[in-house]
């Protein structure tokens, strides 16, 4: 009663305004907003709001913490960011972990909302060209398909919401289940593949191939053991008493029939594009190898890159101010420098290489390293995979020039995340060590930096500015190309998996690989580890593998470098890494200053927070966290 008294007081004194009014008064428009009218009557404004749908994408993964700390690719090294509490298994939904707002549940529901408010409006447009009102509506499509993606990838089927909301509502609703989400995603990513065909579609922009790649990426995961819900319980207690698995695997049908479902949706995509350099019948150069794998990291536009890089990237976050959020970090991944790099550079770095990333880069013949064998041990850095030196920054690897305030400390251009004899009973501490004479807070506490997807330009000490952009690769061919990989393993197509298996392998400069069976699937496993690291697969991978226990579980490895003068030589000043004056050895460590790593098997999902649960009483918690 209260509340209809309170209404009908509202209506009340809105009419008497009304009533107060002139008629020109309420004839006058907001200057501050256009009206729905106005936006889907022009194409120009029609498009601004689709380029609003893409501005949630975000930075991508050039984000401060990155998704890779997540995972056994990086440590994060700064205390208080609330990364332990994932990695040390503390999360519950009223203490929610660091999360990225690329994949936050009530975020991910606004860009949802916009999209459908794209996706109700565009097929009514009133603007006066049909292609490109298609176009539009193949990108909210694409869009809200990402966007679902994200949703489902880390909590398992949520609720599926194809309108937006008008007020007074009831917005309660259940959650969809896990094949409900899948089969809704693939329907709109094969509207967004048919609205999109024949059109040109800019850089960063949704494409056909777009559509069809994430397809791949979905279908790939569902049809993995994690969302097979047979297999799922036999692999985890946790999930084995959830009561409502459903939600977070396939209960019906042939897990058999998923992946030959998926194995054709990489097969269309792959064969709707072209990726970077896979036509090799033979392995380039080492050095090429390196190089290639800088190219594409840097999108094809670094300066020691290859513009046919760009092939690669089938979508991507460019740094348009037309559809991405800018704020004070210009120009794409330039940030990603700074967040990362050596702190000798008067960078802060973030998300620092551990050694169990470090450890699974393959010697140059196709060999596992091996700390046993002394030649290796002696010599950790040296006859490596290629793609190592294009990823991570280790003790003595040569780098861009010091700033100019620490040039005279290091005018070799090299690395130095170790400690040093100074000849007489002293140490030297590394430029980049956390007890540096330059920055003695922000140093790795692993001893190795991130390379990847730094601008490697001379003229770019510290990383504070550049002339170009480094882009984001949210989807790229290669990843399909591994997706089509797995998918023949596990139907049983060997020969054909190992074919393009090596075609990457050739580009990145490593031999050809002839395994069979479970060692194939390792192989390639491991493949996929090191081709995309640090673009926010591992994470995901782990997990529908069902093999976290020996990712994350395995805590943090870090390496000590120490290195002792020679008999008879003397301790280089400024000092420069060099094995004739210096006997160099190199210790694996436990890590446990920011966390203690241990895996749960309620972290195969994230917690639904508990303030949705209380806006929402029809949504059932993930497991582990009821």
């Amino acid at each position: 009663m209260k509340k209809q008294l309170f209404r009908l007081s509202c209506l009340g004194l809105i009419l008497l305004l009304i009533n107060a009014c002139n008629q020109d008064f309420l004839n006058t428009k907001p200057e501050d907003r256009v009206s729905s009218d106005a936006t889907w009557g022009d194409a120009a404004l029609s498009e601004a709001f689709v380029f609003n749908v893409y501005s949630f994408l975000g930075y991508g993964g050039f984000e401060e913490q990155a998704l890779a700390a997540y995972t056994d690719e990086a440590m994060f090294t700064h205390a208080g960011r609330n990364i332990n509490t994932f990695t040390e298994a503390t999360e519950t939904p009223s203490n929610l972990a660091w999360m990225s707002p690329t994949y936050e549940w009530s975020r991910m529901y606004f860009a949802i909302r916009e999209a459908n408010v794209a996706i109700t409006n565009l097929p009514t447009a009133t603007f006066n060209n049909d292609v490109f009102r298609d176009q539009l509506l193949g990108e909210a499509y694409f869009l809200r398909a990402y966007y679902y993606q994200q949703l489902v990838r880390f909590y398992g089927g949520v609720p599926i919401i194809d309108k937006p909301y008008e007020l007074n509502e009831d917005y309660t609703i259940a959650r969809n289940t896990y094949e409900e989400c899948v089969n809704f995603m693939v329907a709109d990513l094969d509207k967004a593949a048919e609205l999109l065909d024949g059109k040109g579609m800019a850089a960063g922009r949704a494409s056909k191939l777009a559509a069809l790649a994430l397809k791949s990426r979905i279908l790939l995961y569902a049809a993995s053991d994690l969302h097979d819900a047979t297999k799922a319980k036999a692999n985890s207690p946790t999930l084995s008493g959830y009561a409502n698995i459903e939600l977070v695997a396939y209960t019906s049908g042939s897990q058999a029939e998923r992946w030959n479902a998926a194995k054709a949706a990489a097969k269309a995509a792959l064969d709707a594009g072209q990726g970077y350099k896979l036509d090799l019948t033979a392995p380039v150069s080492a050095e090429e190898g390196t190089k290639n794998y800088n190219s594409i990291a840097m999108g094809g536009g670094s300066a020691v890159g290859d513009a046919a890089a760009e092939t690669e990237l089938i979508f991507q976050r460019t740094a348009t101010p037309l559809y991405t959020a800018e704020d004070n970090w210009p120009l794409g991944g330039l940030h990603y420098g700074i967040n990362n790099g050596p702190n000798g550079y008067h960078n802060w770095a973030g998300n620092t290489p551990i050694q169990l990333l470090v450890d699974d880069y393959e010697m140059m013949d196709g060999s596992k390293f091996n700390w046993s064998n002394p030649a290796q041990k002696a010599h950790p850095y040296v006859g490596r995979d290629p793609r190592f030196y294009a990823t991570i920054l280790y003790d003595g690897a040569g780098w861009k020039p010091r700033p100019a305030d620490v040039a005279d400390r290091d005018p070799s251009n090299q690395l130095q995340s170790g400690y040093y004899s100074d000849g007489a009973g002293g140490t030297i501490n590394g430029i980049d060590t956390r007890e540096s004479p330059v920055e003695n807070w922000n140093g790795s506490r692993t001893h190795y930096y991130t390379r990847k997807f730094i601008d490697p330009d001379p003229a770019l000490a510290d990383n504070q500015s550049s002339s170009q952009v480094v882009p984001w690769p949210f989807i790229r061919y290669t990843e399909v190309v591994l997706n089509y990989i797995e998918t023949c393993i596990a139907t049983g197509d060997e020969a054909t998996a190992k074919a393009w298996l090596n075609k990457i392998r050739f580009r990145a400069g490593m031999p050809a690989i002839n395994d069979a069976g479970d060692a194939l699937l390792q192989r390639y496993r491991n493949e996929r580890r090191i081709e995309l690291v640090y673009e926010e697969h591992r994470y995901h991978d782990a997990r529908r593998w069902m093999i976290p226990t020996t990712t994350v579980g395995r805590g943090i490895k870090a390496i000590k470098v120490e290195a002792a003068v020679k008999a008879g030589k003397s301790a280089l000043v400024p000092y420069r890494h060099d094995e004739t004056v210096y006997d160099y050895t190199y210790t694996v460590v436990d890590n446990t200053e920011n966390e203690t790593r241990k895996w749960d098997d309620k972290m195969y999902f994230r917690p639904i927070a508990r303030d949705e649960i209380n806006k929402n009483d029809k949504l059932i918690q993930n497991p582990g966290y009821e």
